[in-house]
Formats: C-alpha cells, structure tokens, sequence
C-alpha cells in the first residue's frame, strides 16, 4: 500500500528554537500547537482533532506533558526514534488517517534538553570494554576515510556551516542569528577532529507541531493544503559493529531514499525536488546526505559545495531555515521542525529564504549512531 496524496498537511506552527530558561516543555508545546491550530483553522480542537501523536528523547512523559498542556484528552501515543523522533510522529499520525483510524491527527515534537544541565546527549558507554562515546565522536569516524578517498576536507565542511548561518540569520525563530566566515569555522576550538565548534549543531529547547488529516478533508481548511507524497523509515545495522560499513555513506539513509523516492514515483531527485531539508547535526552528515540521498554521485560533494548547488540561490537550496546547526536541535522537535518548514516554502510562506516555484520537499531525519533515518516527501501538485 502506498501512502501517497492519501493525506494533507493543513496546519503547522513552531514554537522558538532557544536556551529557554524562563518556559517548560508545557509553554512551548501550547506556542508550537496553537500556532497549528491557528494556521488550520481548527477553533475547537476537542472536536476537530481525533487523535495525538507525540515524541520527545528526554521525556518519558510524553503523553501526560502534551495532554495536559493543551487540555486536550484523546487518543495519544508517545513515539520515539533517538534524533529521528520528530519525523516518526508525524509518519504514525499519516499511517493512522491512511488506515482510516483517524479523519484528523495532531503530531507533536518537543523537548527541553537544556534543563538537564548538559551542551548535548550524555557520553555512552556499550560494555566495559567500550571507550566512552559522544556524538561528535560517532559522526567524525566517517571523516578521514571520506576525505583520504575523495579528496575533501575541513573547507568543504567550513562551507556548509557557512550557509547554514546565513540561512538561519534570515528565519525568524532560529536559534544562532549569526553570520560567520570559512576562517571562524577553521579557528573555531576542536570538538572531535575535524569537528570544530561550528560544525556542530546548537541542541536547544523547543517544540513543532502538524496538523494531519484525510487529503479529501483538505478542503475544509484555509490554507493551501500541502500532500503527503511520501513518509517512511528504515534502520539499518550499527556503523560501529557492521563489518560491511565502509564510513562513506549512511546506510540507513540510502534505503529509506529508495523507499521514499518509489513511493513518490521520483526517478531523479536532484531534479524533481525543490528544496529539502536535511539532519545536520553535524556539517560531515550534511555532506554525506547530499550523497546518500542521491542528489549527487558519491564522491561529488566537494564541487557542489564550492560551486554553491545547495545554497539558497542554488539548484537544490538544503536547509533554507539554517538547519540543526542554526535553527537549533530540540532532538525530539527536529523531524517536524523540517517539515514545518517545507510547508511554509512549498505555500510560498517562507518569507526571506523563499525558494521561487517550490512544488516538491524533502525531510531527513536521522536517529543513533546512525542506526535509523525517516525522509518525508511534500508536495503541492
């Protein structure tokens, strides 16, 4: 079965992607919800809502923080996928309208990492035999076996934090409104080489929120529906135990890609899709997506960073709202942050970093090691 224009998105809001030390999880799940609620028209959500769908990485809480939050006492379901959270919710509210549970489903993502008092996800220890493990360090083993094989390096990488900047000084509710140059990202203090500061993403509170319902229904709403062409998932085998991984590509990317372009019917994605939206929590990961997801034959990403393909005025602008790394990366929230976004431009509402003629959007959310990733495929034709 396939999921294609069976659903619409009809509403979408967000809340600020910050250090938000004065609001909980509660406030900012009621800015990013009523904000949907708003954009969808929906005045009575008791009523016109049927179900919720949440996910949140450092909440257990998930059911009983968004129902009281918004007073909202329906069927709910906590869903969870490491960094990948935000995007499964909002695939599970697509499956359940697709199954004919559901006419109307409420996703929401949020989290509030910083109120554990830590810059990111806690150091990991996999037996007593493991080294400790961080995120940063996870992400940069892909380093020196891509650079050694095709030729790129910290540049390439300072290049991609660059653009993110500068797309991020241009939406409203980003995290780091700073414009920086290729030298600040080389100088910058090392992280896990060749990761410097800014080529890390800014983990911060916060929380999105989409409105799901039946693509017949759509038409009830007010504003230009948006279809569902394609969401899915998929994992793959840990990066670190695989003995087939080679740390030049993401695996669980590259099936979830296949699966999401099939579904869609797209036959050459550099072509077909407008604009995307990809995980770069770290600059390398943005690098080896472009790549993964078949935008690009493996080992071209060099060329296309330096000849500007993926910047806003590019051929295929990525991360028009400035990404993890300057919208901000609240885990839980991320997933239906980009899709968020993808709406506003496919409506023609992103303002600033508005892509002329965007007809077809693309999501990548990645979770673990990485272990899992969802792609999401809009469209408004």
């Amino acid at each position: 079965m396939s999921l294609k224009d069976r659903t619409a998105i009809v509403g979408v809001g967000c809340s600020h992607f910050m250090e938000n030390w004065t609001a909980s999880a509660e406030d900012m799940i009621v800015d990013a919800v009523f904000e949907a609620y708003a954009d969808a028209g929906i005045e009575e959500p008791n009523r016109q809502i049927d179900a919720v769908f949440c996910g949140s990485l450092y909440s257990a809480m998930g059911p009983v923080d968004v129902s009281e939050a918004l007073k909202l006492y329906k069927p709910l379901t906590s869903v969870y996928n490491y960094c990948a959270t935000g995007t499964e919710v909002v695939r599970a509210a697509v499956m359940a309208i697709a199954a004919g549970v559901y006419d109307t489903v409420l996703a929401v993502g949020y989290d509030k990492p910083k109120d554990r008092g830590v810059s990111g996800p806690p150091v990991a220890f996999r037996g007593v035999r493991d080294i400790p493990a961080t995120p940063a360090g996870w992400f940069a083993l892909a380093a020196a076996p891509y650079f050694a094989k095709f030729g790129a390096g910290r540049e390439d990488l300072a290049r991609i934090a660059v653009k993110n900047h500068h797309n991020g000084t241009l939406a409203p509710k980003s995290f780091l409104k700073k414009e920086i140059t290729i030298e600040d990202v080389l100088s910058a203090r090392m992280i896990s080489w060749p990761f410097g500061l800014y080529d890390c993403a800014a983990q911060t509170d916060g929380a999105a929120a989409v409105i799901v319902t039946r693509a017949d229904l759509a038409c009830n709403h007010p504003k230009q529906p948006v279809l569902v062409k394609a969401i899915t998932s998929h994992c793959s085998p840990h990066p670190h135990t695989d003995p087939d991984h080679d740390f030049l590509r993401w695996k669980a990317t590259e099936s979830a890609a296949r699966d999401a372009y099939r579904m869609a019917g797209i036959d050459d994605p550099f072509r077909q899709i407008n604009v995307a939206q990809l995980h770069d929590c770290f600059t390398l990961t943005e690098l080896l997506s472009y790549e993964d997801l078949g935008f690009i034959p493996k080992g071209a990403a060099k060329e296309h960073i330096a000849g500007g393909t993926f910047a806003l005025d590019g051929e295929l602008p990525v991360n028009t709202d400035g990404g993890l790394k300057s919208f901000g990366h609240p885990t839980g929230a991320t997933g239906a942050r980009m899709i968020v976004e993808n709406v506003l431009q496919l409506r023609g509402e992103a303002g600033a970093r508005q892509v002329s003629g965007a007809k077809l959007a693309l999501s990548h959310n990645i979770g673990g090691y990485p272990t899992g990733c969802a792609v999401s495929i809009l469209g408004v034709e």
